[in-house]
């Protein structure tokens, strides 16, 4: 019907649509003229979230009403004050006049080359003052448009009747008790269960253009996270995984989720309208279940690099770290020489201001309480030191000062019980530098502080990790690519205050370490330079289980139960794109194949609701309850022998099949055979055949040559 439509408008203009260069046309903004794009779901339904408008247009009010010839010293002052804050467009200021009595209305409108200068005039300008008389009071042109809606009776909102959603944790209920995992590949999204038993991923729910950059689960496992142009959304479900909210923030790049999932941070960074300025940094804070914002933040990229490893435009990702545990009740920023600390439940400063701390590089919560770790490096003759502070107080637990310090990293416990800061100091000459780590025991009293040396302290750390829930942990350092693996534990049968050496394994080809969820068992990885070889270990017995390669592997992660691993090379490689599923003690149980293969992620499960004592109680009879899954792994294993089998048969039917069809064949061609043979039998047995030696005599070259003889005469 349109394409009917265009044809008889361009006829009635006289104009040829075979000579249009389509590739030339541009859409006006806001325009599609009927054709939807892969992701207007996102619009449908709640059209206020993602409407487009005059976001870049602000209405200034409480100016000073002035006859005509003060009308220009006004506009210049309104100008001087906004042109500061953006660039202004041109013929982008207007005051409108009563034509009565020729004075400005008191009001104006000023419009911004971009949304976000808009919105960073609004924020500063809200409340300015003028003069005693006139303090200004801004809005968005938007805005004033909704206000202008608001009908003038009040009537009682409509009621809904309650209708019960879907139980987002209902996966956790599954029968086989297999974790699920998602995946992405090309264009496709899938997620699966992790079906071990059988050998091969059981398909949940799969979507083409799902996502246009990324997908990620919520740290408790009950929502997925998509992006897209207009902004994020979560879905959830056991099986449908049906959209659930949508968070309006356009041209977002990264998310993160709060750890109690009661917050959703999104960030975005925008091109400046200034060449020489840096680029615009807007991050909201919503509430994931309702998808109010909470808060916004807004400035330049240089206002959020302080710190960290450094992210997009050399802003450090999460700008916004939360307190450990799930209460969700702290989250902090580092800033230059503050951190700021802001309670979730107002969402502002603690105290309304933050912590001064005077060249403060880096810092990071505990896992389980609201303790801060923060690294200040050497400034002048003042040492570095690393110092823990408790919120909200603000109170400084302990400190520790550092000297000769070149870097410093900080690496948690899971469960918040120690603290390991890895120290890189600078030698004598200072020409070259040496680690040691400062060991703190969080929940001792006074928390005590022990230092650790390696004995050849010039070893280069290539990798660290803390057993999860444990008191061990492992160290890979030396030289690559057979660099040295040695573990450590917090605490021995006869001194528990002590750290001490387990072991140390010589010469192994890694340089990353994977603890299972569980503690226990590790993966000793050498990845990217050394090919995806792979070593699973026991440290409760001091022995490898198995090893393996995975080659080209680029990511590990474990399933969160610590039964499973899944080792993946990503598309960053062109070949052999895939994941494998492997067992706890490395026996690889099935492989799949997947081109451009891009992310796997496994669903994560919230902690049990079983008490220790508990727990404790199952380890013990573990064998009384395990009676149940042998026999269901029985099943399962003659189920997979008896369909083993059928395929051994399905087969041999097959190969005997071919071979009877070529026996027919060759008695059908027998006679055609031997035609052309001239009647000699082709089909004999080979002892009917009787072997001649034949000599052969064969000239293989004439040659003459002339030969001249000198006779003496007598």
């Amino acid at each position: 019907m349109a394409d009917v439509l265009i044809e008889e408008m361009a006829s009635r203009l006289g104009i040829d649509l075979n000579q249009v260069d389509w590739d030339s046309i541009k859409l006006p903004k806001g325009e599609d003229f009927g054709i939807k794009s892969d992701d207007e779901d996102l619009r449908e339904d709640d059209p206020l979230e993602f409407e487009e408008g005059f976001g870049n247009i602000i209405v200034v009010d409480n100016l000073p009403q002035v006859p005509k010839e003060k009308f220009e010293k006004l506009e210049g002052v309104i100008r001087k004050i906004y042109s500061q804050i953006g660039v202004i467009k041109e013929d982008g200021l207007w005051m409108p006049v009563d034509p009565a009595t020729e004075k400005t209305l008191g009001y104006c409108f000023i419009e911004y080359n971009t949304p976000q200068e808009a919105q960073l005039a609004r924020e500063k300008t809200n409340g300015y003052k003028l003069d005693k008389s006139h303090i200004f009071s801004v809005n968005m042109f938007d805005d004033i448009e909704k206000f202008m809606k608001v009908p003038d009776e009040w009537a009682p909102p409509e009621s809904n009747p309650y209708t019960p959603g879907e139980n987002l944790q209902q996966w956790l209920t599954d029968a086989k008790a297999r974790d699920q995992f998602v995946i992405r590949s090309a264009s496709d999204t899938e997620v699966l269960w992790n079906d071990a038993r059988h050998l091969k991923p059981d398909p949940v729910y799969k979507r083409a253009y799902w996502t246009e950059s990324f997908v990620q689960w919520s740290p408790l496992g009950t929502y997925l996270a998509t992006i897209h142009r207009q902004g994020a959304a979560v879905w959830g479900g056991a099986s449908a995984f049906n959209r659930l909210m949508r968070y309006a923030h356009p041209m977002v790049k990264l998310i993160d989720f709060s750890p109690g999932e009661k917050y959703l941070v999104t960030y975005s960074s925008h091109e400046p309208s200034n060449p020489r300025d840096t680029h615009m940094v807007v991050l909201n804070i919503f509430d994931v279940r309702t998808g109010k914002v909470m808060r916004d933040f807004k400035g330049s990229a240089d206002e959020f690099a302080v710190g960290g490893t450094g992210g997009v435009t050399g802003v450090s990702w999460p700008v916004f770290r939360w307190a450990g545990g799930r209460d969700d009740k702290y989250f902090a920023r580092i800033g230059k020489n503050v951190i700021s600390v802001y309670e979730a439940e107002t969402f502002s400063l603690i105290d309304k201001k933050s912590i001064k701390v005077e060249n403060v590089m880096d810092f990071s919560w505990s896992p389980t309480d609201p303790i801060l770790a923060l690294f200040v490096p050497e400034i002048g003759n003042q040492p570095a030191r690393v110092s823990l502070i408790q919120i909200p107080s603000k109170e400084e637990l302990r400190q520790k000062n550092l000297f000769s310090v070149s870097d410093c990293k900080i690496y948690w416990q899971s469960n918040g019980e120690y603290l390991s800061v890895q120290v890189d100091r600078y030698t004598k000459t200072k020409k070259s530098t040496y680690t040691g780590f400062e060991l703190f025991r969080i929940k001792e009293r006074d928390i005590p502080i022990e230092v650790l040396e390696l004995e050849n302290k010039n070893d280069k750390i290539i990798a660290f990790a803390w057993e999860p829930k444990g008191h061990r942990f492992a160290v890979i350092h030396g030289e690559n690519p057979r660099p040295d693996v040695s573990f450590y534990t917090m605490r021995t049968t006869h001194n528990t205050g002590r750290v001490s050496k387990l072991t140390t394994l010589k010469s192994k080809q890694a340089n990353a370490l994977y603890w299972s969820p569980a503690g226990r068992y590790i993966i000793l990885a050498g990845l990217k330079g050394l090919n995806g070889q792979l070593e699973f270990y026991n440290v409760d017995e001091l022995e490898t289980m198995a090893t393996a390669e995975h080659f080209m592997a680029t990511d590990i992660e474990w399933d969160p139960t610590g039964r499973y691993v899944a080792t993946s090379v990503t598309s960053v490689h062109e070949m052999e794109n895939g994941f494998n599923i492997w067992s706890f003690n490395g026996k690889l149980l099935y492989r799949i194949l997947k081109d451009h293969f891009f992310q796997l992620s496994w669903r994560p499960r919230p902690p049990s609701l079983l008490s220790p004592e508990k727990e404790e109680e199952i380890a013990k009879n573990l064998k009384k309850y395990s009676k149940k899954y042998e026999a269901e792994d029985q099943d399962v294993s003659m189920l997979l022998s008896e369909q083993d089998r059928e395929k051994r048969k399905m087969l041999k039917d097959e190969w005997d099949r071919w071979v009877s069809e070529w026996k027919r064949l060759h008695e059908e061609e027998g006679s055609e055979r031997q035609m052309l043979r001239d009647g000699e039998a082709s089909d004999q047995e080979e002892e009917e055949y009787e072997d001649k030696e034949v000599e052969v005599e064969e000239l293989l070259d004439v040659t003459e040559e002339v030969i001249s003889f000198d006779y003496e005469q007598d």
